[in-house]
């Protein structure tokens, strides 16, 4: 018992000085100092403690290779601590500021990530991943020859997939409220802009079905040409789906609306 009680004292005075050294060298005008502990405590990942010494470093040699490091390391340090926004503002003005470094193309793929790492779940607003997505293929852009370009056009697809199933749910969402006009202009928006899309098949459904519904629902004057709009639409989701799991309620519906097939 008492050799604990001892130990936890060690251990709180060690603390105590520790922190007492560490205010008094980023109190003090010692840079070499400076640029030594916050090394130092970026390897032992305290990355809170280094943000400031790295600072304190770069504003005093900007032009150096300390101040260089400093400053790739206090935005490393920033995206280590999941603070993705400060650490996109370093990483981007490194790039600026150190053009010709040799972390460079790290600097740029970070730049990239920070993005990536912003961007939100699907069903928010997608401002961030369409940043994201111009973040990353820039980078591929500029560094074509990078061993990081593989990662990159599947983190793109990633992205890019995203941003379809947030459209996917639009189109389903304007079905279920009963948009009808809506539904078939984001269903033929959504087919341009996703040709190969996993969901092909259910949007073409969503489509014929919501174009029935609005031929049913239109003006005399307008009736007509909605009803010959879906038989076409509904023979062509035949020919391309012939052994779809939505023929049987697509046929009933044309059926039940007398939108017979030629």
């Amino acid at each position: 018992m008492k050799n604990t009680v001892c130990f936890y004292i060690f251990l709180f005075l060690f603390i105590l000085s520790s922190c007492s050294n560490y205010r008094k060298i980023v109190n003090g005008d010692d840079y070499q100092l400076k640029f030594e502990l916050s090394n130092k405590l970026y390897d032992k990942s305290e990355f809170d403690r280094c943000i400031i010494l790295f600072e304190q470093v770069y504003q005093h040699s900007p032009k150096s290779p300390e101040g260089e490091l400093s400053y790739f390391r206090l935005a490393n340090s920033y995206f280590k601590n999941e603070d993705y926004n400060m650490a996109g503002y370093y990483f981007n003005n490194f790039v600026e500021r150190f053009p010709y470094s040799k972390k460079i193309e790290d600097a740029s793929f970070l730049v990239a990530l920070c993005s990536v790492n912003n961007s939100p779940k699907y069903a928010l607003d997608q401002s961030e991943t369409i940043l994201a997505i111009n973040n990353v293929q820039q980078f591929v852009d500029i560094f074509p020859q990078s061993i990081l370009v593989d990662s990159c056009n599947k983190i793109i697809d990633r992205l890019k997939f995203k941003l379809e199933l947030k459209d996917f749910d639009a189109v389903k969402l304007y079905s279920k409220t009963e948009n009808y006009k809506a539904a078939v202009t984001s269903c033929e928006i959504f087919m341009d802009k996703y040709i190969n899309s996993r969901f092909k098949e259910e949007v073409n459904f969503l489509y014929v079905k919501n174009s029935v519904f609005l031929a049913k629902n239109s003006i005399e004057n307008k009736k007509e040409e909605r009803i010959e709009q879906s038989k076409e639409r509904f023979l062509n989701f035949v020919k391309n789906y012939d052994k779809s799991i939505y023929f049987k309620e697509l046929n009933s519906l044309i059926n039940s609306f007398s939108l017979k097939q030629n």
